[in-house]
C-alpha cells in the first residue's frame, strides 16, 4: 500500500470504530508502520468519526514528529508510545489499534480475562485474551503493562481501559478487534444464561492447528484466571 492509502485505510478504521460504538468523542487511537520504518498515528482530541487523510502524523520511532499534519492543530496522540511499544517488539505487526469496545471493556473492567475456549472463531483468531495491568492513559506504564503479553497475543484487554489490538495490517488489527467484540457480548450472554461452557480439549487444540495458518501469536490453550 502507498503512504496515501494506509492513510485512507486508517481514517476508514477510525469510522467504522465510531459508527460501531467501540470509541465515544475523542476515544481511541490508531497508527500503521510505513514501508520507510516511520509510522502514521492519528491525532489527539479529534473525534474517530471525522478523520481526513490530513489531519495524520507521520512519526518516527524516537516518538518524534517527522511529517506534521497537513491541518494545522492536529498534534500526536499521547499513546503513541504504547503503539511503538508494539512495533518494537513485534517486527511483525504493522498496524495497532485501541478502543473502548463496551462489552470487552466491561470485562477488562471486571478483571475478567476473555480466555473461555467456547467460539470457535474466537479460538482460531483471538487465542486467549489476557489483562494487562493498569497504569494512566499516555503514561510510559501503559506502554510496558502491555510488554510482557506481546510475544504471544494480539489482543490484548488493558485493566479499567479498553482493548488493543495488532496485525500484519491495518485491516487485521481492526478485525481483531470486531472479533474480541462479538466474542466478548457473546460470552456475556453465555454467562447470564448459566455459564461458558469451554469446547473438548481435542476440538480446542484442533481449532489451535486452524490458527496457525494465520498470521497470529497463539500461545496454545492457556486461561488467566
Amino acid at each position: 500500500m502507498t503512504e496515501q492509502e494506509i492513510k485512507e485505510a486508517i481514517c476508514e478504521v477510525g469510522h467504522k470504530l465510531w459508527q460501531l460504538g467501540f470509541v465515544a468523542a475523542n476515544d481511541g487511537n490508531i497508527s500503521a508502520r510505513l514501508p520507510d520504518g516511520n509510522f502514521i498515528t492519528t491525532p489527539t482530541g479529534t473525534s474517530k468519526a471525522i478523520l481526513r487523510p490530513e489531519m495524520l502524523i507521520k512519526m518516527n520511532a524516537n516518538n518524534e514528529v517527522v511529517e506534521p499534519a497537513q491541518l494545522p492543530g492536529y498534534n500526536p496522540t499521547s499513546e503513541f508510545k504504547v503503539h511503538l511499544r508494539c512495533y518494537e517488539a513485534r517486527p511483525d505487526v504493522n498496524a495497532v489499534v485501541h478502543a473502548h469496545p463496551p462489552t470487552a471493556t466491561g470485562f477488562a473492567i471486571a478483571h475478567i480475562p476473555l480466555d473461555d475456549y467456547t467460539m470457535p472463531e474466537a479460538i482460531i483468531f483471538l487465542g486467549s485474551v489476557p489483562i494487562a495491568p493498569y497504569d494512566t492513559p499516555g503514561s510510559q506504564g501503559v506502554a510496558d503493562s502491555i510488554l510482557p503479553f506481546l510475544e504471544n497475543h494480539d489482543t490484548i484487554l488493558m485493566e479499567n481501559h479498553g482493548a488493543l489490538t495488532v496485525g500484519v495490517d491495518i485491516t487485521q488489527a481492526y478485525y481483531r478487534m470486531e472479533t474480541l467484540e462479538h466474542f466478548a457480548k457473546v460470552s456475556l450472554v453465555a454467562r447470564q444464561l448459566g455459564g461458558a461452557n469451554d469446547l473438548p480439549m481435542d476440538k480446542i487444540q484442533e481449532c489451535c492447528e486452524i490458527g496457525k495458518s494465520f498470521p497470529i501469536r497463539h500461545p496454545g490453550y492457556k486461561k488467566y484466571h
